[in-house]
């Protein structure tokens, strides 16, 4: 299994960072991202993100608002995504009222690509999703 691990500090409140990167529903059709749905809520409810002909479906595995932490997968191996065998969990841990340090860490099998290759792609994703998060708190 490979990890990839990025820990970023974010100049804003734990919470609201945990609001923003937390909502398993936040995803926005745009870009690569053509469509999007949301079965069920809460623990549980899976997502399927359409990638251009490719779809990625995830389930939610963990969430706990009071602990600031969320863990999902990637149930389907045929996703576009050079990953296999994913699954990532989200820490947000609070340094005062305004600041936070993001630890977002996945494991998975390298698909279709090397490594590294496939690393830098889900380094890729929690990089965009953590500045997603700074550009939605304006900070």
């Amino acid at each position: 299994m490979t990890t990839v691990t990025v820990v970023e500090t974010i100049a804003a409140n734990a919470n609201d960072v945990f609001q923003i990167l937390g909502d398993f529903s936040r995803i926005k059709v745009g870009g690569a991202i053509t469509a999007f749905n949301l079965e069920g809520d809460g623990v549980g409810a899976v997502r399927t993100i359409t990638i251009g002909e490719g779809q990625v479906i995830e389930r939610l595995d963990e969430h706990d608002g009071e602990k600031l932490v969320f863990g999902y997968s990637i149930l389907n191996d045929d996703n576009p995504l050079p990953v296999s065998r994913y699954s990532a969990r989200v820490l947000i841990t609070a340094e005062g009222e305004t600041a936070c340090t993001v630890n977002w860490s996945g494991t998975f099998e390298p698909k279709g690509a090397d490594e590294a290759a496939a690393s830098k792609v889900v380094r890729g994703i929690y990089t965009g999703g953590i500045a997603g998060a700074r550009k939605a708190l304006g900070c």
